[in-house]
């Protein structure tokens, strides 16, 4: 345990500045620096107000905490009952790469399902609500949990470590990604190209216009990474393509309509 306590202030410091770098980063560049440049293909067509996005930084800091302490309790405490390990010709470098896409199949699958069940009305008011204030979310809301949602996100570690034989490198590549997508996720913003979810790749991709629906409208679009389950279950949004290509297709919009809810 003295290992435990003497690496934690330096996990939480690095999930907490990548928190403010990523998220941070992502906000000031389509809130604040360029956001009119970018206005057209701002999913809702005003900004959240100050008061919420302070609330998402909070909620977010508290859930850092959260993350470092099962990081360090998977990693340190209960290795010895993981599957993780540190030399990379254990398993060969083919192996360490093909983990990666791995562990974001399993997150998505762990999610939709951990998604859909927090959805359910005598869960959602104890657990999912917090996150869905944010109705009009910005990137800062990416970790905006009730602790106790908090800690089932997070659970996602011990289920990787404790199935897969997975480097811990490898690991920590695989949360750096989940963590850019989600704030991707939750931008406001579609980076995606016109008729981007209608390729063949595309079509199961989760894009930010499918997760801010689900944000808005507080159903539907429960995947993470993919749409997968959205589609195979039906619980994809009927009116999501149509959503999508409004995004897209909506003309330069005059510098007079931008607008902020304060």
């Amino acid at each position: 345990m003295e290992t435990f306590y003497s690496f934690w202030p330096k996990i939480a410091y690095y999930i907490s500045l990548r928190y403010l770098l990523i998220a941070g980063g992502a906000y000031l560049v389509f809130y604040v620096l360029f956001r009119n440049q970018f206005f057209r293909q701002k999913i809702q067509l005003i900004f959240p107000k100050n008061k919420r996005v302070i609330m998402e930084i909070l909620y977010s800091i508290q859930t850092t905490v959260i993350f470092a302490t099962i990081f360090l309790l998977v990693v340190i405490v209960l290795r010895p009952y993981t599957n993780l390990y540190n030399e990379m010709n254990e398993y060969g470098l083919a192996y360490y790469i093909f983990t990666i896409p791995v562990m974001f199949v399993i997150h998505d699958t762990y999610f939709y399902w951990m998604h859909r069940a927090i959805h359910h009305p005598r869960l959602f008011k104890h657990i999912h609500f917090v996150h869905h204030q944010s109705t009009n979310p910005t990137p800062l809301a990416a970790y905006s949990f009730h602790f106790s949602e908090s800690i089932l996100e997070g659970m996602i570690i011990p289920l990787i470590a404790f199935t897969l034989p997975v480097h811990t490198s490898a690991l920590v590549i695989f949360l750096l990604g989940q963590f850019i997508i989600n704030v991707y996720g939750h931008l406001g913003f579609e980076l995606f190209p016109p008729r981007f979810h209608k390729t063949l790749i595309g079509k199961w991709i989760n894009t930010s216009v499918a997760h801010n629906q689900h944000h808005k409208h507080f159903n539907g679009n429960y995947g993470l990474y993919f749409l997968f389950w959205d589609r195979w279950m039906g619980t994809l949004r009927t009116d999501y393509d149509e959503q999508f290509d409004e995004v897209k297709n909506r003309k330069e919009m005059i510098h007079g309509k931008l607008q902020r809810n304060q």
